[in-house]
């Protein structure tokens, strides 16, 4: 399955099971990968996270049922994953702009928000800067923080590299993410530096073990080029259209004064 087809699969499913609860967990399974890359590449194609997606269409949804006079809101709030009716009046306000009473009462203006479809068209060539690298088995040393996925990884990782920086410590820094624990939905991001033999491991670090892998390798200007964007034409341009599938596996950022790397575990499709 290649990429855009994985994206539309997992849209399939989310449509599916609009009024079940829905994990990125689950989507990822049923599509065969990792939700850390199935959420970034839906968010750099799509420009919000699935759970925002499956917020909006479950409250557009909403508003077309409360059009009819015969429902109850809180009726409407828990077929659409709402507990009380407040949580769903705060959700359908911020949406629609009107509470869902109003809705329910008044004939008035309401917003949609219709299925997404994911599609690439070629309009231009652009370059990107990559190498494929074989590498044996190596050591990190980084310092952890357990990460809320989605809104964490827009949050929290930028929060915790100022936090790291105040630290004084020198030279190349890695960014690299941990195993996901589905069930929590969170994962451990660690902030560190390649292990070289008999180094220290100062306090509080831990050392991380990295397998050996093949990896696609997106190099950057540290003083010019944005590293999200990076990562959005990775999903978007070079994924869709390479020769290459990413690995369920630690990938990692590196980080020096002159240039930045994206490092992506893959195999040939």
């Amino acid at each position: 399955m290649n990429w855009v087809e994985t994206l539309n699969g997992a849209i399939d499913y989310i449509e599916d099971n609009l009024l079940n609860e829905i994990s990125l967990s689950q989507i990822a399974r049923q599509v065969y990968t990792s939700s850390t890359h199935l959420q970034r590449g839906f968010s750099a194609l799509a420009g919000l996270t699935m759970s925002e997606y499956i917020r909006n269409r479950r409250l557009s949804l909403a508003g077309v049922e409360l059009t009819h006079k015969d429902v109850k809101v809180i009726n409407v709030a828990i077929k659409y994953g709402y507990e009380t009716s407040e949580s769903f009046s705060k959700a359908f306000s911020r949406f629609h702009g009107i509470a869902p009473s109003v809705a329910r009462q008044y004939s008035t203006d309401l917003k949609s928000y219709s299925r997404l479809t994911i599609k690439i068209i070629m309009e231009g060539g652009s370059v990107m800067d990559y190498r494929i690298e074989a590498k044996e088995e190596f050591e990190v040393v980084v310092k952890v923080k357990t990460i809320q996925k989605e809104e964490g990884d827009s949050t929290e990782i930028p929060a915790f590299w100022d936090e790291y920086s105040k630290l004084g410590m020198s030279g190349e820094t890695i960014g690299i993410c941990g195993k996901v624990d589905e069930a929590a939905n969170k994962f451990p991001y660690g902030i560190g530096f390649f292990k070289k033999d008999g180094q220290e491991v100062p306090k509080d670090f831990e050392v991380w073990q990295v397998p050996k892998n093949t990896w696609a390798v997106f190099r950057g200007n540290a003083s010019s080029d944005d590293c999200q964007a990076m990562w959005n034409k990775i999903y978007s341009e070079w994924l869709p259209h390479g020769k290459y599938e990413i690995l369920e596996s630690s990938d990692f950022e590196l980080w020096n004064d002159d240039y930045f790397e994206i490092w992506l575990p893959v195999k040939k499709k």
